[in-house]
């Protein structure tokens, strides 16, 4: 059921739908400004991945049910898939990067992030083992074939971004949709990337199999730091501003249920936030690799789903240094987020 596990261009076919919470009696997701059994369906760009854990650990804890909102979680294995089907109308949330909200408004779609579920990628920058000698940083990327998520990802935003920012022109390296887990690591095995960014359990697994090595951990706020030059806000719910402003209390509710779940991760470990999640998520490593790629990416989240101070402008500093889209553009970024709803949380 993991769509993040399978070949690519399978799963994009078909969004999975892994959970449907029943509450009270809801109708549709359009229905009214929000009430009781208000329905959602939430699009996430890799259910399984640790970055985007707190929406199925929101799930398991009961905060959807508690807050009364019928809440039907969707997966796709990239970023850029799941921005599709918000876009699209196919769902009213996403759980992907932040920096999609950017990207979309200079295409004149009006995107929001409603809970900022991190402050730092969560991404990892894995080399080959029989490659490592030869890339051992960003200005190595030349000629080389390197891994992300899908084209248009944010995987794909930061591969390009450190590269140009190390003298590697985008031109000058081929970026390869690989997707995560499993067919990350046999693009790995087979040689047909020599790295590529990823996240956890999927860095676990590479490191516990001695595939690769890692190059750049964008893991913590530090690690965010040093590769990016500031806090990169990542992991969120991002929304449609429309759909957002005509359905406050339904969103309001699930910004309710996501900060308790955000709070509830800062006050417990990482086995504990390992033990409430689905057992197949520790796409075969097993509970202790699992948890131990929760503890290495628990730093990149936020305790209040609060946008951090400063990462709206690293973002679109990171994204104007390669996207052509953005470089002359004006983007105004007090509307690619809202802290109302967060701030209200109760």
């Amino acid at each position: 059921m993991r769509a993040s596990l399978r070949v690519p261009a399978a799963v994009a076919a078909s969004a999975v739908a892994l959970t449907l919470l029943t509450a009270c009696g809801g109708d549709s997701s359009a229905a009214g400004s929000g009430g009781k059994g208000d329905k959602v369906k939430i699009m996430v760009g890799g259910l399984d991945k640790v970055i985007y854990l707190p929406a199925m650990l929101t799930e398991r804890l009961g905060y959807f049910k508690a807050e009364g909102v019928d809440v039907e979680l969707l997966t796709e294995p990239a970023g850029v898939q799941a921005e599709t089907a918000l876009v699209s109308g196919d769902v009213q949330g996403t759980v992907g990067f932040y920096d999609h909200t950017l990207d979309l408004q200079v295409k004149g779609k009006e995107v929001e992030s409603v809970v900022q579920f991190s402050q730092a990628p969560g991404e990892v920058e894995i080399v080959s083992s029989k490659a490592a000698s030869d890339i051992t940083g960003p200005a190595d990327f030349k000629g080389r074939q390197l891994g992300v998520t899908g084209i248009g990802s944010s995987t794909d935003f930061l591969t390009k971004y450190l590269a140009v920012s190390n003298g590697v022109k985008t031109s000058e390296f081929t970026p390869v949709a690989v997707g995560a887990g499993q067919t990350f690591v046999s693009a790995l095995e087979q040689g047909s990337i020599q790295g590529g960014m990823t996240t956890d359990p999927t860095v676990a697994t590479v490191l516990d199999k001695k595939l690769g090595k890692v190059l750049i951990d964008m893991r913590t706020p530090e690690g965010s730091r040093q590769a990016l030059g500031g806090l990169y806000p990542s992991s969120s719910l991002y929304m449609q501003t429309e759909w957002v402003n005509g359905h406050k209390e339904t969103v309001q509710k699930l910004a309710n249920a996501f900060v308790k779940t955000l709070a509830w991760m800062s006050t417990h470990s990482a086995a504990e936030i390992a033990a409430k999640m689905p057992a197949d998520y520790a796409q075969g490593g097993g509970q202790e690799l699992y948890t131990q790629s929760i503890e290495s990416t628990l730093p990149m989240f936020t305790k209040d789903g609060v946008m951090p101070e400063g990462g709206p402008e690293t973002v679109e500093r990171v994204l104007k240094a390669f996207n052509p889209n953005l470089q002359n553009a004006k983007v105004d970024l007090s509307r690619t987020y809202t802290t109302e709803f967060v701030k209200s949380a109760g």
